[in-house]
């Protein structure tokens, strides 16, 4: 029996259970965008694929419907990959252990990619019915949204003739989302040199950190383990010699990094010395995060005469520099919309590599100027220890429009669902919504979706009941987009 079978809305809820069978990691989307052809094959729509796997799927509007010009559903098909460190789950050939839980749907020991299935799984309950008023449809699934939005930049949207675009990537119930960060994609590379040596070597890992969105959640101010490395590699550093033979810590820039492990090389005698200022840097993030980072753990593991390559000292030095001076987190909040966070970065990948570590950061900001500003504060500390960087992504910002005809009609329906206001915001996250208006700027956009907690780590969720309402409302500006 189907996990979901039960579940309300439940033609939504089986699609998201199909979709959830389907490995659909970012670059890995060729399975899931073949499904969604097939999908539409079934049911004699019209369906584009294109070479990157983008599809889009067209329905005729319903009767009384059939000359409204076209509403875009708009979701994204890839999801982000992560899972606790001791889970045997391989994302490239597993469907998702998925269960429920307290009202709120979860996948065991990974992400759940309700981020962003959920909306394609609503996508295709429209394409699917045959009681659903609704203008024509133009359902658009893109790929590669959660490293760069590969999938956006790409498509072709002169495929497309509605104006009114839905766009189904955000988090929280009741708030219609007008506007966007634009982000930056900083890579940086730091060379080391390498030699034998000999020593005690000592394993140290930050790990049980609650992570989550580099976006959403870079408000909460959560502990990054690449960063909190860095700050214990240091203290180590000022009470005694050590050569760091290996460091890496986070898989995607997006996601504010949970586990970080370093492998340091000491003479024999002072292994204590560094268990010690491990235990008492615990202590300290204990007392700094007063609770709010409550499973963190500060482990350690020595391995006495071992030969080893190890980074020589100034390579040690360098990394270490850069770990400790790279800004990182919230920089500033909006100075018009009060709470709203206007410039960030994450600190998201620290990876070993030959003849160097490779770092990424992700820098946010709904103002332009500051997301250079970030880029060029990144240039400076990579300079100032002799390492390399460079943009290898950006996307642009997508600007509050004060005059959108989809955003009332969205707002009215829920008033007169609820009995209550909507949010009408901007967040901090990027969406696709900024490279459509790029390439199209006639497009109306508005992006909204049910409540899903802690997006992009394990502990994300998405609540059923939320997902209902969600899905009455969306019902309900179809029917009123004549």
């Amino acid at each position: 029996m189907a996990v979901l079978e039960n579940l309300e809305p439940k033609k939504v809820f089986q699609f998201f259970e199909e979709i959830c069978q389907i490995p659909h990691g970012t670059f890995d989307t060729k399975r899931i965008s073949d499904y969604c052809v097939s999908f539409a094959k079934e049911r004699g729509l019209k369906v584009i694929q294109d070479e990157v796997n983008n599809v889009i799927i067209k329905k005729p509007g319903t009767v009384g419907y059939e000359e409204c010009e076209p509403v875009i559903l708009q979701g994204h098909i890839d999801m982000v990959c992560e899972k606790t460190a001791d889970s045997t789950h391989d994302f490239k050939t597993d469907g998702l252990d998925l269960y429920v839980e307290n009202g709120y749907l979860r996948a065991r020991d990974t992400t759940l990619g309700g981020d962003d299935g959920i909306a394609v799984a609503m996508a295709m309950a429209i394409l699917d019915s045959d009681d659903i008023p609704h203008p024509p449809i133009e359902a658009l699934f893109t790929v590669d949204e959660e490293v760069g939005m590969g999938g956006a930049d790409a498509v072709d949207l002169s495929l497309l003739k509605g104006k009114k675009l839905i766009n189904m990537d955000s988090e929280e119930e009741g708030i219609l989302t007008t506007g966007c960060a634009g982000g930056i994609r900083y890579e940086v590379t730091l060379p080391v040199q390498k030699e034998k040596m000999q020593g005690s070597k000592i394993t140290l890992r930050i790990h049980g950190l609650l992570g989550g969105h580099s976006g959403a959640e870079i408000h909460k101010q959560r502990g990054n383990a690449n960063k909190m490395m860095g700050r214990l590699l240091y203290q180590i550093k000022k009470e005694t010699a050590f050569h760091l033979i290996s460091i890496s810590g986070g898989t995607k820039d997006n996601v504010i990094t949970p586990d970080t492990v370093a492998e340091v090389l000491v003479e024999a005698g002072r292994e204590d010395k560094v268990l010690d200022i491990a235990a008492k840097m615990k202590q300290i993030w204990n007392e700094e995060f007063m609770g709010e980072e409550p499973e963190l753990q500060v482990d350690t593991a020595v391995t006495r005469e071992c030969s080893c390559e190890g980074m020589d000292e100034a390579s040690t030095e360098r990394i270490i520099a850069y770990l400790m001076i790279c800004p990182n987190g919230l920089q500033e909040y909006s100075r018009k919309i009060e709470g709203v966070v206007e410039t960030s970065l994450n600190l998201g990948i620290l990876e070993m590599q030959e003849d160097c570590v490779r770092i990424v950061h992700q820098i946010r900001s709904s103002v332009e100027t500051r997301k250079y500003q970030i880029q060029e504060q990144l240039e400076q500390c990579v300079r100032s220890v002799g390492g390399e960087g460079a943009v290898t992504n950006e996307y642009p910002a997508w600007q509050f429009n004060p005059d959108s005809r989809l955003r009332q009609i969205m707002a009215d329906t829920y008033k007169e669902l609820y009995k209550k206001e909507p949010v009408v915001s901007v967040i901090h996250a990027g969406l696709e919504c900024g490279l459509f208006l790029g390439k199209r700027p006639d497009l109306d956009c508005v992006s909204f979706g049910p409540n899903v907690n802690d997006v992009h780590s394990v502990n994300e969720a998405l609540e059923i009941a939320s997902t209902q309402r969600v899905w009455e409302h969306l019902k309900m500006i179809l029917k009123n987009c004549k």
